[in-house]
């Protein structure tokens, strides 16, 4: 039997604002109303879905738990509603040019297990990157309408020593500076990283040449890695696993890597 949305009292960020962080995404940006009335498939023997509002509700009041504050939300749906990316935008406490973000993902397709991503949004650009993701279940299976509150609580709990890395990371970033010559190279090695294909390369050559906000003039990793999330915005559901990939060469450039 499936759960009902509705044993979950909707947890309302104070003030919702409505987030200008899939205004770019390839899903369809839908509202909090839409995705309470999104279908959620029948069970079988071996598939227990969870509908996309309830992960979504499960994650909000973990955070709130927890006195991490709400600030904004969005909400996409994709391959017919099958496919959830939401965002949670909540006040940093130690940046005050950053908004700390949290992805949450869900699909009733077995595409991928619930989850949530640690992310960051800079403020003067809404570009977006993501630290790390933490699986909420590996499968929609047995016990998950249960063990969900749990394992979100958990997950919340892990949040914040991704957020303490990519503080460090970011100021690690601001003080290597970069040549033109070496960010070439480096926008050339992220296509054999994975980070992106090909096609992308001369885009985010013409944003760090010409960056489109001032505050990525500086010529260091930083503006660089701004340079990539600015083209990236296009896919706001892909963001997680292309930066994840990004940081990883990026962090091994300044040294951060273990």
């Amino acid at each position: 039997m499936i759960t009902s949305v509705l044993e979950l009292e909707p947890v309302a960020p104070p003030e919702p604002r409505r987030a200008n962080l899939l205004l770019h995404c390839g899903s369809n940006a839908v509202s909090r109303g839409e995705l309470a009335v999104s279908h959620t498939p029948l069970p079988t023997a071996t598939h227990k879905p969870v509908s996309h509002m309830k992960v979504l509700q499960t994650v909000e009041k973990a955070l709130l738990q927890r006195a991490i504050t709400i600030t904004g939300q969005a909400h996409g749906l994709s391959h017919d509603g099958a496919r959830y990316f939401g965002l949670l935008e909540v006040m940093s406490p130690t940046d005050a040019e950053m908004h700390w973000v949290v992805g949450i993902r869900n699909s009733h397709d077995k595409t991928f297990a619930a989850g949530i991503v640690a992310g960051a949004q800079v403020l003067v650009c809404d570009n977006l990157c993501f630290s790390g993701e933490i699986l909420l279940a590996r499968k929609h299976t047995g016990h998950i309408h249960m063990d969900l509150p749990r394992i979100a609580e958990q997950a919340v709990d892990g949040l914040r020593g991704f957020w303490y890395d990519h503080t460090q990371r970011v100021q690690a970033y601001r003080e290597k500076r970069l040549s033109d010559t070496r960010a070439h190279d480096l926008v050339v090695r992220s296509v054999d990283s994975g980070v992106m294909a090909n096609s992308y390369v001369p885009k985010v050559l013409q944003e760090w040449r010409d960056p489109s906000h001032d505050a990525f003039a500086p010529r260091n990793v930083w503006s660089l890695q701004n340079a990539f999330t600015e083209v990236f915005k296009g896919r706001v559901d892909l963001l997680p696993e292309r930066t994840m990939k990004l940081h990883q060469m990026l962090d091994a450039h300044v040294g951060l890597s273990n």
